[in-house]
């Protein structure tokens, strides 16, 4: 906007888009002059001004020299057709453009009205937003599910990722659905394929059969099955390699697991299946039961649902004494299991409490400050020091004494649980909001990581002590995952962060528009998951070079995915002064100028006003009400006059006092509209009342965000500062939320999980929401008046149609010229008779303000718009993605039931953006095809060279083994994890059966630690160790029954431990042999020498045992050993 130019005679700031248009002199009453129009589709409608003398001189007004430069602005025609070497384009261009362009009215565009711009914009709050083909300040992301409207989602909203080896999988409120990473690149179906709407542009995926909301998922690599918690309380299990014949796969095992959501899941290092539900109650489901009922017949399937269901060990009832319980009794919203110790984390809101995975008894409790939580001790407090009390004061132990000590006892009791409770109130947000936990993580060092609401990060060590904390970043933490030596931070803001697991911060960037709820590593990428459903992938070594380069090669391709389309739109505004209209009136006003718009925005004042009115609007409105009987009569009728139903579709609306605002869609339109969004600013009294103030929606248009806001400022010609700073408050703190369900379209069962951390007022860098929009439109009755001007001298004025001197006295223009209000909008410029102000039902230029008040007539009425131009003349592009010009700009005169004239504006708006769906086909053929990209992927593939001591190991008695890994490497840190895959039993001979599937460890073998990172040329020491573990109890309806007694034959074990490199996809695995042998059998294997000497070789003897240490240097005895 850097280019205007300046009329000296008015002053006017006017854009031009080509010299060889010639300058042409359209405006709303160009009938009455002999000009052709701009657009008429009314035009046997008869204005009151008719009724008025013309002058013969007329052309000398409009030939003017204040009109001489004004000229139209952006034209599709003159853009694309102009000719000059600005308009030329290689005619491979414009056949694209040909075809990729998209006319919803079917006719060309016509010419546009000139415009007058404001000053003031384009800087501070008033800055354009970025856009690009390819963001420039955040690494080119693959869109594997692009941003769907939140219409298309009722009851389908995305709430959980994880990802498996090969597939990303997603819990939704209906089901369960995955997608093959072979298929992440994959064009989608396109709008009328086979998936759902909002899917249109996903690359493919498979779906499960209906169920109730997914709220968690833990994937179980051992089964190969995926495990979900649901809103009804039962847990289901799906198999990972589902057929793929395109109907929708079914779950396999379920049963109800606790009465209220299953909230949090995690399956431990043996196996067991940890939930978490509402008040503290945490129930295990033993990995015996449960492989027990895998392995039942399909005649027998049926019994296998009750088996799992009556196993469970409610945790919460086995630290309960004497009606304490040692835990908190808030929702346990997290579980995390820490492989490398054999640990599970269980928090809620405001305290942590850990567990051992395998003995299952309950280990520490503690808060988020650190502070241990001494309520195991207290629960198990024999009341000694109070007997001795009672003992030094009393004799006797009588019946009367008994009862005070029994008085204490439960005093004591009442006491806890009122503790109890009023932590249940902290984490629900009466105190400590600030430190509510949202995420916690376990990284590969060993370390628990957790983040706070007030977007703190803390760091714990195994055992639960607090280490350090990191702030990076203002909102809240919403998400962890880790990769490597990375841990990724999604934050309620959209922002991700890359941390060193030192806490240092590497890199972030704005991953999504709304909040981040979960993330997940697979495939060489970080998955996040926005709240609106949408999935993003980035590699998982970004920020790095190779993001410039991806990004430079997308941005080389845009016009294979570029799409560009066109919408025209009507405005509306007319202050009603409390009346109604008739059918006519509204026919004049919208019906007969939306034949061929895609688009009805139409805002309202003072459809109802009143003291009483007004108090009882206010009170609505701090509970969540709005909208009145009169309101919803205006709604009702204007979509009779627009054929709601069949021609147009209301898509939102929202009501303050007496303003009203309310969007209509065309039936056709209506797919690529959506997420709307409601908001109201009071002005009046105090910035309390609706008297004044402003409502608005914002939508999105092919992607593209546009915000229609409604304004009523202060009244009075003298009010101008007033009315200014209407403006800016409406601008600065308008804040979007969901508009009226029955509006949109929206269920409000659906709300939950996205009403959770709204996001505030601004963005990160402090501008207003309204700043973030690719278009704003501004109408309603703005109250600017003319001044320095008689009554008598503007009816004389308006009666010559001398409009163009009356702009000289506009309150408005001056106060935007000076850079005041409306910084950086444009207005069609007016051709219209002042609206402002007539008695009722009179015609003509007799109806202006007849009585003692005589009130000097004004254009109060107005429309302003701002679209995604940063110069004068800009091309539609993903640049600049939303180019209007305005089409018709004209006041209904004839309409006499207020004491304004409705105002309406059409806007020609060209909208610029991208098929994700295409864009992923390139993104995925440059990732494959880039020779640079490839070397650098490379990287990805390149794990350290590490030995282990052993291949077999041997135990009995106890014995504890030391697995020595060696990083051979010099430069490069490893990263191992060592997991079990099988389990035999050792035969008479000495030989293992057939090893079946396992993916926990069994309970006589512990591994500690079961991962952990080797630094350069250094060794890593694993304990291998076997604890007696004679009997297992049996548990049914939470109560133990009865006790297995341990198989006392061999046992042999497969480990695998996995390496990896600090920022690799890829494995290097050693395999291990783990026999366990009872001592009644030792000698039975000492005499099978044949067999036993496959084993001497490689076993660690007791005399080579010694403690751990977590590294240490590579010993000169193991230099020479070879990898398996």
């Amino acid at each position: 906007m850097d280019e205007r130019f300046e009329d000296d005679h008015v002053g006017d700031l006017m854009v031009t888009v080509t010299k060889n248009n010639s300058h042409r002199k359209t405006q709303s009453y160009s009938q009455h002059v002999g000009i052709p129009p701009v657009q008429r589709h009314n035009t046997g409608r008869k204005h009151s001004l008719d009724e008025g003398g013309i002058t013969k001189n007329i052309d000398r007004f409009y030939d003017d020299s204040s009109d001489e430069d004004l000229y139209p602005p952006y034209g599709y025609v003159g853009r694309i057709n102009s000719g000059g070497s600005a308009g030329e384009r290689p005619e491979y261009l414009s056949d694209f453009l040909e075809g990729h362009y998209s006319d919803s009215s079917g006719e060309l565009r016509r010419s546009s009205l000139p415009e007058f711009i404001s000053s003031g914009g384009g800087k501070g709050i008033f800055k354009l937003p970025i856009r690009a083909a390819i963001h420039p300040g955040r690494p080119p992301g693959l869109e594997l599910r692009p941003h769907p409207l939140r219409e298309t989602q009722v009851g389908g909203f995305l709430r959980t990722i994880a990802c498996t080896e090969t597939q990303l999988w997603a819990g939704h409120e209906s089901g369960l659905r995955f997608w093959n990473f072979s298929d992440v690149y994959a064009q989608g179906c396109g709008v009328g394929g086979r998936a759902r709407r909002g899917d249109e542009e996903t690359a493919p995926f498979y779906e499960s059969a209906p169920t109730v909301p997914t709220i968690c998922l833990v994937v179980d690599a051992g089964n190969r099955l995926i495990w979900t918690g649901h809103k009804d309380g039962k847990v289901r299990s799906w198999k990972m390699d589902q057929p793929l014949d395109g109907d929708p796969f079914k779950e396999g095992l379920n049963w109800h697991a606790h009465r209220g959501p299953v909230l949090s899941m995690v399956m431990s290092s043996y196996g067991d299946l940890w939930t978490g539900g509402e008040g503290g109650v945490i129930k295990i489901w033993p990995s015996e039961s449960i492989e027990k009922s895998q392995s039942l017949t399909v005649e027998e399937r049926h019994m296998a649902a009750l088996l799992v269901e009556r196993s469970y060990i409610d945790l919460k009832s086995q630290v309960t004494v004497n009606g304490v319980c040692s835990i908190s009794g808030s929702d346990v919203k997290y579980l995390l299991l820490d492989n490398a110790r054999s640990k599970i984390w269980s928090a809620g809101q405001l305290s942590f409490a850990l567990w051992d995975a395998r003995t299952r008894e309950l280990l520490k409790v503690f808060n988020v400050d650190g502070q241990i939580e001494n309520r195991v001790d207290l629960s198990s407090w024999q009341d000694s020091s109070v007997e001795d009390e009672i003992k030094m004061k009393f004799v006797s132990t009588t019946k009367k004494e008994k009862s005070q000590f029994s008085f204490l006892q439960r005093s004591r009791n009442a006491l806890m649980g009122a503790a109890d409770a009023v932590r249940r109130a902290a984490a629900k947000g009466a105190f400590g909001e600030e430190k509510r936990t949202e995420a916690l993580v376990l990284t590969i060092d060993g370390m628990i990581w957790t983040g706070c609401s007030n977007g703190l990060i803390v760091q714990w060590d195994g055992n639960g002590n607090r280490l350090q904390d990191f702030q990076h970043h203002s909102s809240s933490v919403q998400c962890f995952c880790t990769s490597g030596a990375r841990i990724w931070v999604g934050y309620v803001s959209g922002t991700i962060q890359v941390l060193d697991l030192e806490g240092k911060l590497l890199g972030g960037w704005v991953a999504h528009s709304c909040p981040v709820i979960k993330m997940a590593v697979g495939a060489g990428y970080v998955f996040t998951l926005a709240n609106h459903g949408g999935i993003r992938g980035w590699s998982i070594k970004s920020p790095s070079p190779l993001d410039n380069i991806l990004r430079s090669e997308l941005a080389s391709k845009e016009l294979k995915y570029r799409r560009l389309e066109n919408v025209k739109i009507l405005t509306g505004t007319w202050n009603v002064g409390q009346g109604r209209a008739s059918h006519d009136s509204l026919i004049s006003w919208l019906g007969s100028a939306a034949t061929d718009v895609g688009i009805v925005a139409v805002g309202l004042q003072e459809v109802e006003m009143g003291a009483g009115f007004l108090a009882m609007s206010a009170a609505k409105e701090t509970v969540g009400l709005e909208g009145s009987s009169i309101g919803q009569w205006w709604l009702d009728t204007i979509g009779k006059t627009l054929d709601e139903g069949s021609t147009f579709e209301r898509v939102g609306s929202r009501q303050l006092a007496g303003l009203l605002i309310a969007v209509w869609v065309r039936t056709s339109l209506r797919p690529h509209v959506g997420d709307v969004d409601a908001a109201a600013v009071p002005c009046g009294f105090g910035r309390a009342i609706g008297n004044k103030g402003a409502v608005g929606l914002r939508m999105r248009v092919h992607d593209r965000v546009m915000c229609f806001v409604n304004c009523h400022f202060a009244a009075h010609l003298e009010a101008v500062n007033r009315r200014n700073a209407d403006f800016d408050h409406v601008y600065r703190t308008m804040v979007f939320t969901r508009a009226n369900a029955a509006a949109v379209g929206v269920s409000s069962a659906t709300q939950l999980l996205r009403a959770t951390n709204p996001v505030g007022a601004h963005s990160e860098d402090g501008r207003p929401e309204l700043s973030e929009a690719d278009m704003v439109v501004f109408l309603g009755d703005f109250n600017y008046r003319l001044h320095g001007i008689s009554y008598d001298e503007a009816r004389d004025f308006v009666s010559q149609r001398c409009f163009d001197w009356l702009r000289e006295r506009d309150q408005l223009r001056a106060e935007m010229k000076a850079g005041k209000v409306f910084q950086g909008m444009r207005e069609g410029i007016i051709r219209f008779p002042p609206t402002y102000k007539f008695e009722r039902h009179q015609a003509g230029l007799g109806g202006y303000d007849s009585s003692e008040k005589k009130r000097i007539p004004a254009w109060c009425d107005r429309i302003l718009y701002r679209d995604s131009r940063l110069a004068s003349v800009s091309e539609c592009s993903l640049e600049c993605p939303v180019v209007s010009s305005i089409v018709q700009y004209e006041a209904c005169m004839d309409v006499t039931d207020s004491d304004h004239k409705p105002v309406r504006c059409i806007f020609f708006v060209d909208i610029a953006h991208v098929d994700e769906s295409i864009k992923r086909m390139e993104f995925g053929e440059i990732m494959e095809s880039n020779e640079t990209i490839r070397s650098m992927l490379e990287e990805l593939y390149d794990v350290p060279e590490t030995i282990v001591s052993t291949n077999n190991i041997i135990l009995q008695n106890q014995d504890t083994s030391i697995l020595r890994i060696t990083n051979k490497s010099m430069k490069d840190k490893a990263m191992f994890e060592i997991i079990c895959v099988g389990q035999s039993t050792v035969k008479e001979d000495g030989q293992a059966s057939e090893h079946l599937p396992r993916g926990s460890f069994p309970r006589w073998l512990e591994v500690t630690p079961a991962a952990g990172i080797i630094k350069p040329g250094q060794i890593a020491e694993v304990s291998v160790h076997h604890e007696e573990f004679h009997s297992l109890e049996e548990f049914v309806d939470g109560v133990a029954q009865n006790w297995w007694c341990e198989d006392t034959r061999d046992k042999e074990v497969i480990l695998v431990v996995n390496v990896r490199g600090s920022c690799t996809i890829d494995r290097r695995s050693h395999r291990i042999r783990v026999r366990h042998c009872f001592p009644s059998n030792s000698l039975r294997i000492d005499s099978k020498s044949s067999d036993s000497r496959r084993f001497q070789g490689n076993v660690l003897h007791r005399a080579d045992f010694r403690h751990l240490s977590s590294s240490c240097d590579v010993a000169d005895d193991l230099r020479y050993l070879q990898s398996p």
